[in-house]
């Protein structure tokens, strides 16, 4: 198995194969030689290459745990390398620009799967992972039209051998799901903690050091890496924009309510957010 992008998901994936024996070897790429040095001394990997031929021409399972917005360029530069019967698939949050493009893409013999694994956390780097990372968590996989029938067998049945829950979704419904349950969310907590940045008093020039758990709680995911947020908003652009109006609205009928004080009103929408949230702790169980 070649995983390309050695970060978090890409060193987790690699930990969790050797753990439970699913691959014979592992061989990791990356842009940076020491950090691949490091993966490797750490166990990770089993050897590590910054040149893309070397890295994917003997793979029989290619994993792309790249940036999104990055994919697409990453597999035109491999496929002149890539041998026959390969399996290719990718970590990627968004979905329907990657598999609209990559199906269009893979020559006879090769075939691309697309997954998206729900898993992760708001720290970045091979250093963060962790072989649990993956362990009953849900993935998505998003076959087309074009999707070679075996192929895609063989990839759930990769996801489902590191105990993941797998199903699958048109790529447009998975982007618009996503583009609620996860990248709202990550963009909403970039926007509190900006604004809760800029509160000041006369007496105390910044307030975060004033704040309790509550805040931290809320913006935990505001530590994830910037960059890659960026690009899943670029690439998921209407469905997030879609939710962010959404959420707007929310946040100005509230605005209303306490403006009007219409305080039963607030009570109700706080009560219907309650149900709402133990809906999905329960979901979640």
């Amino acid at each position: 198995m070649t995983v390309i992008g050695v970060g978090l998901l890409g060193a987790s994936l690699a930990l969790a194969c050797k753990h439970r024996g699913l691959v014979d070897r592992v061989v990791g790429f990356g842009r940076h030689p020491e950090k691949l040095q490091k993966a490797g001394q750490a166990g990770i990997i089993d050897s590590g290459s910054t040149d893309l031929k070397t890295a994917v021409e003997d793979a029989d399972l290619i994993v792309l745990c790249v940036p999104v917005s990055s994919l697409v360029a990453r597999v035109r530069e491999m496929l002149a390398w890539v041998q026959p019967g390969c399996l290719v698939t990718d970590v990627g949050s968004v979905k329907h620009p990657l598999v609209q493009e990559l199906d269009t893409l893979m020559p006879d013999g090769i075939h691309y799967v697309g997954s998206h694994p729900i898993a992760g956390g708001e720290k970045s780097g091979w250093q963060a992972a962790h072989k649990d990372l993956y362990q009953g968590a849900r993935c998505i996989v998003t076959p087309t039209d074009k999707t070679h029938a075996p192929a895609l067998q063989q990839i759930m049945e990769f996801w489902q051998r590191l105990d993941m829950q797998v199903e699958t979704l048109p790529a447009e419904e998975h982007d618009y799901i996503y583009g609620v349950v996860s990248h709202l969310p990550h963009v909403v907590a970039f926007a509190l903690m900006n604004t809760v940045a800029e509160g000041k008093t006369e007496n105390h020039g910044e307030i975060l050091s004033m704040c309790g758990a509550g805040l931290r709680d809320i913006t935990r995911i505001a530590s994830s890496h910037p960059a890659m947020w960026r690009d899943i908003c670029m690439q998921n652009k209407e469905n997030v924009l879609l939710w962010v109006d959404r959420f707007q609205k929310n946040l100005q009928s509230i605005q209303t309510m306490i403006q009007n004080e219409q305080w039963d009103t607030l009570l109700e929408t706080f009560d219907s957010a309650n149900a709402h949230r133990e809906k999905l702790v329960g979901s979640n169980k």
